[in-house]
């Protein structure tokens, strides 16, 4: 399936793969050890983040951006801060999951990721195909497929209350 902007009339001329667009916390990157930084008040954005090196990898998610990569452009879309992206790469590098692009949050952007990853998206779909987006925020998923984007729920972990917060009340993740 297309992405929204084959829809729109809107194609990319070159012959550039198609992208699939992968979340990290909870879907290629097991954030069960650092759930407890959330779940004190007030919660530990620091501890939880610096923990975030020690994340083992989900074997479903990573299989996924490895097979994946064999048609598609794996991007990676995530709700971290910016302060965060040398540990998100070397992580990602140590994962030996595909070379690709990391969108990360602003260290000063509080929305709810289902708005800034749609955002991205949207932008991403004027000039490129999206053949995937996996993530395993329920509301960003929904979000994404009333958009018109093909969406995987990531459904391999247990899903943390706290995190959720994180990411639609506090803009955090």
């Amino acid at each position: 399936m297309r992405g929204p902007s084959s829809v729109r009339g809107v194609t990319d001329s070159s012959t550039r793969p198609p992208l699939a667009v992968f979340d990290l916390d909870n879907t290629l990157a097991d954030t069960a050890h650092r759930q407890h930084f959330l779940e004190r008040e007030p919660r530990d954005w620091d501890g939880f983040f610096a923990a975030a090196p020690q994340d083992p990898p989900l074997a479903e998610g990573i299989a996924l951006a490895r097979e994946s990569a064999q048609e598609c452009e794996v991007l990676y879309l995530t709700g971290r801060p910016e302060r965060c992206r040398r540990d998100t790469l070397d992580w990602l590098a140590a994962q030996g999951l595909p070379d690709g692009r990391v969108y990360m949050r602003r260290n000063d952007d509080r929305r709810p990721a289902r708005r800034t990853k749609l955002e991205i998206l949207r932008r991403l779909a004027r000039t490129r195909e999206i053949r995937v987006l996996v993530d395993d925020d329920e509301l960003v998923c929904e979000d994404a497929e009333r958009a018109g984007f093909t969406v995987v729920r990531a459904r391999w972990t247990a899903p943390s209350a706290a995190l959720k917060v994180a990411q639609e009340r506090e803009g955090r993740t």
